[in-house]
């Protein structure tokens, strides 16, 4: 049997003001179109469906389109939640869902849901772990000693049969990682996930009775210990970290002959992403400028602050997400050692520094009494200062 491992699809999701429903839609047309030419039985999408717990209403449309299309050509889903799911909204109609071979996988109720499956010799096991934290585990599990996401997960698996016999996949959102070893973030990914310090972390190990484990929760694309546990990525670039990432939904074929087999299949954005840095005569010299429908970041190299940049840059690159600079102001700001910046000096010397630092001249007059008036508004200093 033949499947397509996809994960944090993000429906809905932004880029800065840009929507990226079309892009979105474009991706998930593009991988339609792999499922017919590679004739996949069955599509893996590992958590993150949806952007926010709470989607839009375009974001529930189009996930309600790719399922209908998957449905049509007999093609099977297992999806679960991600943490940026609401499990209770992703889980709605799954009991219908699953006359047409769509299974979903939401709510953790105490026990590691699967459905298996018979072609020609070869009988898998397909197994669905939604999004779970240790305290969800802890309730059906009361006599287990459950302190962290680890040993939540091992705790599941080892209070589930799993027949050795079969060919066994699990389909899992969590922060996964190798032995002394941490996945590659890609900068897109929940601020949980990179802030604290690695407490969701999973030893890669406890899926050793898995011959393949189809992941979601990182976005750049990643096996994780050993070729079979792997991050699919997100099928599109949602951060300037992503801009060398090479997207692709990993095609893996199972048999009780030849086992697993990995193979990548690129995916190709309607509109890619793209970090250019230069002078602003230079960016955008005729010569130099190509794709201009992409999404562009830019780091100027001027030494001088340029007005409207951002408007400039957009008559251009209209899909421009941001723009900043790398010149001797920024460089001589990243040497400044904030913790004695604040040493002994009032508001307005620290406002007058920052001021210098970055334009090379005194903050006039009018905009330092906006800067006071902000500061007051925001409770940083008071009314006599």
């Amino acid at each position: 049997m033949k499947f397509l491992h996809l994960g944090d699809l993000h429906l809905g999701k932004t880029l800065s003001d840009f929507d990226l429903i079309e892009d979105q839609r474009y991706i998930l047309e593009q991988i339609l179109d792999i499922a017919d030419k590679e004739a996949v039985d069955g599509v893996l999408i590992a958590g993150d469906v949806y952007d926010k717990s709470i989607p839009s209403e375009a974001a529930t449309r189009l996930l309600d389109y790719f399922l209908i299309e998957l449905a049509k050509k007999q093609i099977k889903v297992f999806m679960v939640s991600g943490n940026h799911d609401s499990d209770d909204r992703l889980n709605y109609g799954s009991a219908l869902f699953a006359y047409n071979q769509i299974f979903i996988s939401a709510v953790f109720d105490g026990r590691l849901p699967k459905q298996s499956f018979i072609d020609g010799n070869t009988e898998i096991t397909i197994y669905m772990l939604p999004f779970v934290k240790a305290s969800q585990v802890r309730r059906y599990f009361p006599d287990e000693e459950i302190e962290s996401y680890d040993a939540a997960v091992r705790t599941i698996i080892r209070n589930t049969l799993i027949n050795k016999n079969h060919k066994n996949i699990l389909v899992a959102h969590q922060f996964v990682s190798g032995k002394g070893e941490d996945p590659a973030l890609a900068g897109s990914e929940s601020i949980g996930t990179q802030s604290a310090g690695m407490v969701e972390k999973i030893g890669y190990d406890c899926f050793d009775d898995f011959d393949y484990v189809a992941l979601g929760h990182i976005h750049s694309p990643q096996r994780v210990g050993r070729e079979e546990v792997r991050y699919s990525g997100s099928p599109l670039k949602y951060s300037l970290s992503e801009v060398n990432n090479e997207k692709t939904a990993p095609l893996i074929t199972v048999s009780a002959e030849e086992g697993v087999k990995i193979e990548f299949v690129p995916l190709k954005p309607r509109r890619d992403m793209r970090h250019i840095k230069g002078t602003l005569k230079e960016l955008l010299d005729k010569k130099n400028v190509t794709a201009t429908e992409d999404f562009i970041y830019a780091t100027l190299t001027d030494e001088d602050i340029i007005n409207d940049a951002m408007g400039i840059f957009q008559q251009v690159y209209p899909n421009t997400v941001r723009i900043d600079y790398d010149n001797s102001h920024t460089r001589e700001i990243e040497q400044v050692d904030i913790s004695r910046i604040a040493e002994n000096k009032s508001f307005p010397e620290l406002i007058g520094d920052f001021y210098r630092l970055v334009y090379g001249c005194e903050i006039p007059e009018e905009e330092m009494d906006v800067m006071r008036i902000a500061a007051r508004e925001a409770g940083v200093i008071n009314e006599a200062d």
